[in-house]
């Protein structure tokens, strides 16, 4: 399901054609995706712009045409003797500001076309480096296959336009063994976690789950509390009930590999 299917279904949920989302999701992720109704689009800019955190899967020793499972497998190189030390040593170089190249199949337009249309077509496609920041990039379990690859668990927190594809190439590339992504699940998008997020069935059967706008905005911009003696500033708009909602598709179930 691509995030444009999941805008699709909340129009239909919320009889609207003002919908609209926070930052697109691969179609192979599942995670938090945060949706506006209505006047709430106009706030969708703000959240686009965040920090966001990721929950991914790393296979080390096999690299794909489009930096994750869905591509075509380009070389297999046995990573079973890369050595945990050599994987954080090179992680750490991937933290903080750094310049990243996107993958060649993003969302990011190309002479007014997306680049995955392009290269989908046969197209070579050479995207620029762009300045991003990974503020954090831990690794939670290594797994060693016997058929030479390393799966590494991973949590990305990180900002707006990191591609965790590319993270997942570069880390392999660094370590001469290749790499691409196996899942990938988006665990959140500024103050919106999983916790404040429903199924889309969810949402079908009980649209009042969503926030409402108002609480939405408190969660993304806390309320200041004046110094004794200062009047509190007004309030500058009256409450809304039309809502956003933090949507997200359930994860697959797994099968194996």
């Amino acid at each position: 399901m691509t995030s444009h299917d999941v805008v699709g279904r909340c129009r239909r949920i919320f009889a609207t054609r003002k919908v609209g989302h926070a930052g697109t999701l691969d179609p192979m992720a599942t995670g938090v995706l945060v949706i506006g109704i209505e006047r709430a689009t106009k706030i969708l800019g703000l959240l686009t712009a965040t920090s966001k955190s990721y929950a991914a899967t790393i296979r080390l020793g096999r690299s794909t045409s489009t930096d994750d499972a869905e591509g075509e497998v380009l070389q297999t190189v046995s990573a079973a003797h890369v050595t945990d030390e050599q994987i954080a040593s090179e992680i750490a170089g991937l933290c903080g500001d750094i310049s990243q190249v996107p993958s060649a199949v993003s969302a990011i337009k190309v002479g007014g076309r997306r680049a995955y249309e392009l290269a989908r077509q046969g197209h070579d496609v050479a995207l620029q480096a762009r300045p991003v920041r990974v503020d954090r990039f831990d690794v939670l379990a290594a797994r060693r296959g016997g058929d030479g690859v390393v799966d590494l668990d991973v949590e990305v927190d990180c900002s707006s336009g990191t591609y965790i594809r590319a993270l997942a190439r570069d880390l392999g590339d660094a370590l001469g063994v290749g790499g691409h992504l196996t899942s990938l699940r988006r665990t959140r998008v500024g103050r919106f976690g999983l916790d404040q997020a429903c199924s889309l069935d969810e949402l079908a059967q009980h649209p009042q789950l969503s926030l409402s706008l108002d609480d939405a905005c408190l969660l993304m911009f806390p309320a200041a509390t004046s110094p004794p003696g200062r009047p509190r500033p007004p309030p500058t708009a009256g409450p809304s009930r039309r809502p956003v909602s933090t949507a997200y598709t359930p994860p697959p179930t797994p099968t194996g590999g």
